[in-house]
């Protein structure tokens, strides 16, 4: 039955979640899809309008949302150029003006700076060495947890940890040069304390992970230029600080952790935080939605947990396998062939609806950093 304008269908969400003046029974469009709301700039509470269903001869249908309501795990996928972090960005507008939820943003590229327009801001990436378990900090230092170094390592965080401080990278190294240990011992593992010291990202009296999302406005943590193992325990804290802080009901809103090149950090000392919101997260009301242009590299659990997929276009065969997972029983046909191919344009599966769609991402409503440098632009500049 044709779609009637001005109506927002809400993916993520089906009729049963809904309060009874946000359900409408008679405007389903048959898909599954819900399907509320009065005006095209008038989505229904909750909801992140991201776009519009893209019709088969190009132009644009019902404006599409995605449920806010709830606590949600998703993966936005897409080789180099396709929208992928531009999708991401849209998310986090649209969770920004929400009530009751706040986007913490994962920037190892340094292309969300726009979000600050959005009242959002930019985070020089900061967290206490005790918000790294004791027994990861070898792996973190490049050490073996069995070695000489690593088990003193691993010792003194151990011991600093259980005394109820937050130490200093400094202080640790006081303890390791002061601990009953063979000197060349010591002396290693004092060096590789050193190395991490250099990494400019662990300060013992760094504000706690909660106040990321206290005021819920988009927090951007700038990983440009970081160094993997220091990016790595960055996210680890932060994922792991935000699933602590609403379990001890230290943070009033519910967090949507929003991670670019994700496949980064699920090959390091981040992976068991991320693993934890892909598999609990729900339960205290964190949101994980890992967005990568190599999904191959994603673990299995990223996709099987995942309860929203966005696809841009993939063309490589490993790729285009992980994207195979999250076919379920209820989708007929390959969801390879209906990848969409116009920069922008992404297939979306739902399964709370169990349903897919193709949908063009709507425009940024701030800058978007993202794109690639041209050489023609740059002439074009200098001939001016």
């Amino acid at each position: 039955m044709p779609r009637p304008p001005g109506r927002v269908y809400v993916l993520g969400r089906d009729g049963t979640d809904l309060p009874r003046d946000e359900t409408d029974s008679d405007c389903d469009d048959g898909t599954g899809s819900e399907e509320v709301g009065d005006r095209d700039d008038d989505p229904p509470p909750h909801t992140a309008r991201i776009g519009s269903f893209l019709a088969r001869d190009g132009s644009a249908g019902a404006p599409v949302g995605v449920d806010l309501d709830r606590p949600h795990a998703g993966v936005v996928f897409g080789k180099r150029g396709t929208g992928k972090s531009y999708t991401l960005g849209v998310l986090a507008e649209e969770i920004a003006d929400a009530d009751g939820v706040v986007p913490v943003v994962v920037d190892p590229m340094g292309v969300f700076g726009g979000l600050e327009a959005a009242g959002g801001r930019v985070v020089d990436p900061a967290v206490r060495p005790a918000s790294i378990p004791p027994s990861t900090w070898p792996d973190l230092l490049g050490l073996d947890p069995a070695s000489g170094p690593g088990s003193l390592v691993w010792r003194v965080v151990a011991d600093a940890v259980d005394g109820g401080s937050s130490p200093s990278l400094a202080a640790l190294r006081e303890a390791v040069t002061a601990a009953d240990a063979p000197a060349e011992t010591r002396r290693a593992a004092a060096n590789h304390l050193r190395l991490a010291a250099s990494w400019g990202v662990f300060d013992a009296d760094a504000p706690p992970v909660a106040s990321l999302a206290a005021d819920g406005d988009p927090a951007v943590l700038d990983l440009a230029g970081v160094p993997d193992a220091a990016a790595s325990a960055v996210v680890r804290a932060v994922a792991r600080g935000l699933y602590d802080a609403r379990i001890d009901g230290d943070l009033p809103r519910l967090p949507w952790l929003l991670v670019d090149e994700a496949h980064a950090f699920f090959d390091g000392i981040a992976e068991p935080a991320l693993r934890t919101l892909l598999t609990r997260g729900r339960a205290p009301g964190v949101s994980l939605v890992c967005a990568t242009q190599r999904p191959a590299a994603l673990p299995s659990v990223a996709v099987s947990q995942s309860d929203l997929l966005v696809s841009h276009r993939l063309t490589a065969g490993r790729d285009v396998d992980r994207l195979a997972e999250a076919e379920a029983t209820y989708l007929a046909g390959d969801l390879a062939s209906r990848l969409p191919e116009g920069v922008g344009e992404a297939l979306v599966v739902d399964d709370a609806t169990e349903t897919a769609h193709t949908v063009r991402i709507r425009e940024r409503r701030t800058p978007h950093e993202g794109e690639s440098p041209r050489a023609s632009r740059l002439s074009d500049a200098e001939r001016r």
